[in-house]
């Protein structure tokens, strides 16, 4: 078996993983390539004549220690979650806004009275909200585009930027569409019958847990 012995490697590749936040995927695959090269020059020490141990600690010294490789890791991980983040939120408010008036169209409640004031101002902002998430959404992907073909420190600060508004407004859109279902059950008690309105929930039920995850990955990828 490769490297029984190789104590020193798998230390230093767990210290690497237990100081990295990201994407599960991309994290999984830094630290594969990590561990082919870590081996592959213990490999070479090895054949040289260096002793297991000293073949290992000159390894991973020539590698690099956390505070050396952290740091380019760290920023690859959060431009991947923010890329995450925004591939999500586009679907999802794409759909929110293009199909979000068809959980009210004809219900058997839209021809009567017209609901308060105040609820009308509510549905038209979650609309605003969805719609203001799409146009994030499109530019968090366009900020991604642009720092993987430029390192400028600007747009270190645009990605935060960026993410900072797509978790502040996914916070927002999820609290105003909430009240948004729990006021409409109120007043039209059909509404809990309605298929489209429970089907609406179901996928806006979804979607937001989708979303909430998505968030919670760029927010610990960027915390470090």
């Amino acid at each position: 078996m490769r490297h029984a012995e190789g104590f020193l490697v798998e230390e230093h590749l767990r210290e690497l993983e237990s100081r990295l936040q990201g994407p599960a995927r991309l994290k999984t695959d830094l630290l594969t390539e990590a561990r082919h090269d870590l081996l592959d020059a213990v490999d070479a020490y090895r054949e040289s004549g260096v002793p297991p141990t000293e073949a290992q600690r000159r390894a991973v010294a020539e590698f690099g220690s956390p505070a050396q490789l952290l740091p380019s890791w760290q920023a690859e991980l959060a431009v991947a979650a923010l890329r995450g983040l925004s591939l999500r939120m586009l679907a999802v408010a794409g759909v929110l806004v293009a199909a979000g008036d068809l959980t009210w169209r004809g219900a058997s409640w839209s021809a009567g009275p017209q609901p308060p004031a105040l609820y009308r101002l509510l549905s038209a902002s979650v609309d605003w909200i969805w719609l203001g998430e799409l146009l994030l959404a499109v530019t968090g992907l366009l900020v991604v585009w642009a720092s993987a073909r430029s390192s400028r420190p600007g747009l270190a600060a645009a990605q935060r930027a960026v993410g900072t508004a797509l978790t502040g407004t996914l916070a927002l859109g999820i609290v105003a569409g909430g009240a948004l279902f729990t006021w409409s059950i109120d007043l039209w008690d059909a509404a809990l019958t309605w298929p489209p309105m429970i089907v609406g929930m179901v996928v806006a039920g979804g979607a937001y847990f989708s979303l909430t995850r998505a968030a919670r990955v760029w927010l610990r990828a960027t915390a470090r």
